[in-house]
C-alpha cells in the first residue's frame, strides 16, 4: 500500500468532496418532468410531447426526461390548467380558449373569425406577434413554450344539416368550459352547454346534447360523427393549442435549461404541423366514408355578422383591441 504525505491526503480529500458535491448537483436537478395532455395516445399533440421530450433527453445527456400522461390521465383541461399553475404538472398542452380564463391574451386568440386562414393564422404565431404572446404568461404561473396547430373548429350535430345561421336555433350545442365560446354559440341562436371534452360522446349518444363544435381529427377520432352525422364547415375559430410549463418548474431549470426546453418546444411545433396535416386529411375521408353529411358551401358572412356584440365586449379592454387590430393587419 502506498504511504500518503499530509499534503497529499489533503488534496485527496479536496477531489473527493469535490466528485461528491458533483454527484449530489446532478442528482437534484435531473428531473422527470410530467406532462398532461387529453387527446389519446397518438394523437399528434401527443406524438409532439413525447418527440420534445426525446430532444430534450438527447440535449440533457438524460438528466431531463417528459413523462406523458395522455387520454386525460391526470384530469379534463380545466383541471390541469389549475394544477399546472400552482406546479403540481409540469406541462400541459391546452386549448387557448381554456387557458384564457387565467392568461387574457389567449382569449384573443379564441375569438371568432379573427383568422382569415390557416396560413394567416401561422404566420401570426411565428412572427413576433405571437413570441409576445407566449411572453405574456409568467404573471400568470405558467410560461409559454410554443403554440400547436388546431385546425378549424366547425359545428356538427345528429338533427339536421345547417347551412345558415337560422338553421342553429334551438339546436344544445357542447362548448369549452369558457364564456367566450359559450357567448359565440348563443350569438349564433344555439343554446350552449359547457361540458368536459370526455363527456361529449356520451352526451351526443344520450341526446343530452344535440351536437358540438371542434376540428376535424376530434370530430372523428373521439367517434363523435357516429351520432352527430352532419357536419358544417362553418371554420368559426383557428384557435391554435399552446404548450406551458409551470413557473415553478421552469424556475428550477438552469439558463442552458430553459433554452434546451424553448428550442425543443419550437422543434416540437413544426413536427406536430406535419402529424396534424396527415391526420386531418384521414379524418376527413374517414367521415365521409361513413356517410356524414358535410355541409361545405357555407355563406360565412351572416355568421361573421352575429358576432358584433363579443367584438364590442373584448373591445372594451384597450390591451386587446390593439392586439385584434395587429392580428388583423398581418398579411
Amino acid at each position: 500500500m502506498p504511504v500518503l504525505n499530509r499534503a497529499e491526503l489533503s488534496r485527496t480529500g479536496v477531489v473527493f468532496v469535490a466528485l461528491l458535491f458533483a454527484i449530489c448537483a446532478t442528482s437534484a436537478v435531473a428531473r422527470e418532468f410530467r406532462a398532461a395532455d387529453t387527446q389519446t395516445e397518438d394523437y399528434p399533440t401527443v406524438q409532439a410531447l413525447r418527440y420534445m421530450g426525446a430532444l430534450i433527453a438527447e440535449r440533457t445527456g438524460g438528466r431531463h426526461e417528459i413523462k406523458v400522461f395522455h387520454s386525460r390521465q391526470l384530469g379534463e383541461e380545466k383541471e390541469t390548467i389549475e394544477q399546472t399553475r400552482v406546479g403540481a404538472i409540469d406541462l400541459n398542452r391546452t386549448n387557448v380558449a381554456l387557458i384564457g380564463n387565467f392568461v387574457p391574451a389567449m382569449n384573443v386568440l379564441a375569438m371568432p373569425f379573427l383568422f382569415r386562414s390557416i396560413e394567416h393564422m401561422q404566420k401570426v404565431l411565428d412572427g413576433p406577434v405571437g413570441s409576445e404572446i407566449l411572453d405574456s404568461f409568467e404573471p400568470y404561473g405558467f410560461v409559454g413554450l410554443c403554440f400547436y396547430d388546431s385546425g378549424a373548429r366547425s359545428i356538427y350535430n345528429g338533427v339536421r344539416p345547417v347551412r345558415s345561421v337560422a338553421d342553429l336555433r334551438g339546436l344544445r350545442i357542447r362548448v369549452q368550459q369558457s364564456e367566450l365560446m359559450s357567448e359565440m354559440i348563443r350569438a349564433l341562436g344555439a343554446e350552449p352547454v359547457e361540458m368536459p371534452y370526455g363527456q361529449v360522446l356520451t352526451g351526443l349518444a344520450n341526446h343530452l346534447i344535440d351536437g358540438a363544435e371542434n376540428n376535424w381529427p376530434s370530430f372523428v377520432t373521439t367517434d363523435h360523427y357516429k351520432h352527430a352525422g352532419y357536419l358544417a364547415l362553418t371554420e368559426h375559430t383557428m384557435s391554435p393549442e399552446v404548450l406551458v410549463i409551470s413557473l415553478k418548474a421552469w424556475r428550477s431549470l438552469s439558463a442552458e435549461d430553459q433554452q434546451i426546453f424553448r428550442e425543443a418546444g419550437l422543434r416540437s411545433s413544426r413536427f406536430m404541423r406535419e402529424k396534424w396535416r396527415d391526420l386531418e386529411e384521414q379524418s376527413q375521408r374517414k367521415a365521409e366514408a361513413a356517410g356524414v353529411t358535410i355541409v361545405r358551401d357555407i355563406d360565412r358572412k351572416p355568421f361573421e355578422d352575429a358576432m358584433p356584440a363579443i367584438y364590442a365586449k373584448a373591445g372594451r379592454d384597450p390591451a386587446a383591441a390593439a392586439l385584434i387590430e395587429r392580428i388583423r393587419k398581418v398579411e
